[in-house]
């Protein structure tokens, strides 16, 4: 044990290390700051100078900048982020000259330059706030000024806008000019979910640099010249890819704004929640807002391990189905008399306490080997691991339904999904998934299993279709939406969207991420983890943890590939998996 524990240590001893980064020190108004040599392309991931406005973002001093993106190539046509500068002084000797008292001499820069295209070099000093400075920073928000549009009141951007912020902060009250304004083309439809207004339009080319060099579609570019310049899709076709509407987040002004939120809702009255996509695997992080428990929309929240700053408009419009009128939002019991038939059946509305007692003891009397769970890889980890747990418990037959369609070089991806690694991980489902839905089917209609208990799934979309429903004895479904088999089921369970609870997914590559509560669910529906958890203690008879953060943790005691996380060190960015 000893030679082997001695062996160990040997070989992490003598593991090669990446090299440490080399760090260069600079002075941001006065306040030294060490920050590397190089960074990465945001694009294509080479190693770049590090340029001054990173500098300053490391010293956090705020330079104000239009062109300028942390992920996109840099532009450097704003000028907004004007500096001054100043380089160690070099004498004849070729060797720093120091001043009486020790210093180094700073020899100061005769002209301004911009920020985000100047690399730093040793010693370096930048300043940000200077009479010049300033000065500057006035001429070049009247120089935007003298065309842009004053309809703040009614624009989109409002409360969000750069322009209005850096007026405020950097700009004059006044304006010189009296001149006409030039007219550009308003409410033009850039593409089926983008409105372009070019009159509020500042020129800073995000819009274009994102979509050539992340989208990877060249589709759009600026027209004219001067004072007329006009940005424009290429000619005979639309602004129409998968992303389009990131355009709209990393536009400055309101001069892009959304088809879906565009005059809905003024941004200070949203609530925003830190969430995650539940479109696919990836596992985007975004934040929903939401006012009065309506949501608006959801927007891209930056984690470079999963999503960088970007979402696909696929996930991004895929909110509506949470405020559909025909949602689930009570519980039900099936009278006897009409099982199978919606149209003859008679339904009640009993307590939800009355339903788990009665289920409880229906699932206990239950002869060993005779229930089958459909679980939904969209529920959650959490929710997952105590279906397991009842599963186990019971002796059933678990699966869960695969979702596959096409998806993309970017983010989208194509399990449709969010929690397939969670549902393998925690064990409800079988290897490769959707496997053991064959069996489930061949149970029911063979007699062996009697009772099937349905969870975020549509079971006749899956193999098990309804004449096979109304051979059951017992059908237990929880669901959101209806479908046809929540029709069927003797016990209808309304259970919650991921916007109206907390919990935790695991994407496609194994990072544990974990979302909060925007709004509340209507109804009696009620997060699944919570009636889970009291049918588990009731069919178990031991007394369990009320709280998410309590599943969590004991989920992560319990399943190996979670050992060692805890609800409160996932973070807003989330931490990998063992898988």
């Amino acid at each position: 044990m000893l030679t082997e524990t001695m062996s160990t240590a040997a070989t992490i001893e003598t593991k090669p290390q990446p090299p440490p980064a080399e760090k260069i020190k600079v002075k941001v108004d006065g306040k030294e700051v060490a920050v590397p040599k190089t960074t990465p392309d945001p694009v294509t991931g080479k190693p770049l100078p590090t340029s001054m406005i990173q500098a300053c973002a490391a010293a956090n001093v705020i330079v104000p900048h239009y062109c300028y993106h942390p992920k996109l190539p840099v532009a450097g046509s704003c000028r907004m982020c004007l500096v001054e500068f100043g380089t160690p002084a070099i004498g004849p000797d070729r060797k720093p000259i120091v001043n009486p008292d020790g210093t180094t001499k700073i020899s100061r820069a005769l002209r301004p330059v911009i920020a985000c295209a100047t690399p730093v070099s040793p010693g370096m000093e930048i300043y940000t706030n200077t009479p010049a400075v300033r000065l500057m920073r006035e001429g070049v928000l009247e120089f935007l000024l003298i065309n842009h549009p004053l309809d703040c009141p009614i624009c989109d951007q409002a409360g969000e806008c750069k322009l209005q912020e850096y007026s405020v902060d950097y700009g004059n009250s006044e304006s010189r000019f009296v001149e006409a304004k030039v007219h550009k083309p308003k409410r033009v439809e850039l593409g089926p979910r983008i409105v372009l207004d070019d009159e509020r339009c500042i020129l800073c080319s995000r819009c274009i640099r994102f979509t050539r060099d992340v989208a990877g579609d060249d589709a759009l570019g600026f027209v004219n010249r001067g004072s007329h310049s006009t940005l424009t899709a290429y000619p005979g076709r639309a602004f129409d890819n998968n992303y389009t509407l990131n355009t709209v987040d990393i536009c400055p002004v309101g001069a892009l704004t959304s088809k879906d939120f565009r005059f809905r809702m003024r941004v200070w009255f949203l609530k925003e929640t830190r969430s995650l996509c539940t479109s696919c695997a990836t596992g985007c992080n975004i934040v929903i807002g939401s006012r009065e428990d309506a949501i608006y929309r959801y927007e891209p929240r930056e984690n470079d391990a999963v999503n960088s700053c970007w979402m696909c408009d696929h996930g991004r419009l895929n909110y509506k189905w949470i405020g559909r009128e025909d949602r689930l939002v009570e519980v039900r019991k099936r009278e006897a008399e009409g099982r199978g038939q919606a149209s003859g059946s008679r339904s009640a509305a009993p307590t939800w306490s009355a339903v788990l007692g009665e289920i409880s003891q229906k699932l206990k009397a239950a002869e060993p080997g005779s229930i089958a769970i459909v679980a939904s890889a969209r529920q959650t980890n959490e929710e997952l691991h105590l279906l397991a747990k009842l599963a186990k418990r019971l002796g059933a037959l678990t699966d869960s339904v695969p979702r596959i369609a096409a998806g993309d070089k970017l983010l989208l991806n194509a399990d449709r999904n969010p929690n397939s690694t969670g549902a393998r991980l925690t064990g409800i489902a079988a290897d490769p998934m959707g496997s053991n839905l064959p069996a489930i089917a061949g149970g029911i209609r063979s007699g062996r299993i009697k009772t099937l208990i349905v969870f975020g799934e549509d079971a006749t979309k899956c193999g098990i279709d309804a004449d096979l429903l109304d051979k059951l004895e017992l059908l237990i479904a929880s669901d959101i939406l209806p479908n046809a088999t929540t029709r069927r089921a003797h016990y209808l369970l309304p259970g919650c969207a991921h916007a109206e609870k907390r919990g935790t997914f695991t994407n496609t590559k194994g990072r544990v991420q974990k979302f909060l509560k925007a709004v509340e669910p209507r109804g009696d529906a009620r997060p699944e983890w919570e009636y889970l958890h009291e049918l588990l203690v009731n069919v178990t008879s031991r007394d369990g943890i009320a709280s998410i953060e309590g599943v969590f943790n004991e989920m992560a005691k319990e399943v190996p590939a979670f050992s060692g996380l805890t609800w409160a060190t996932l973070g807003d960015t989330g931490i990998s998996a063992k898988i």
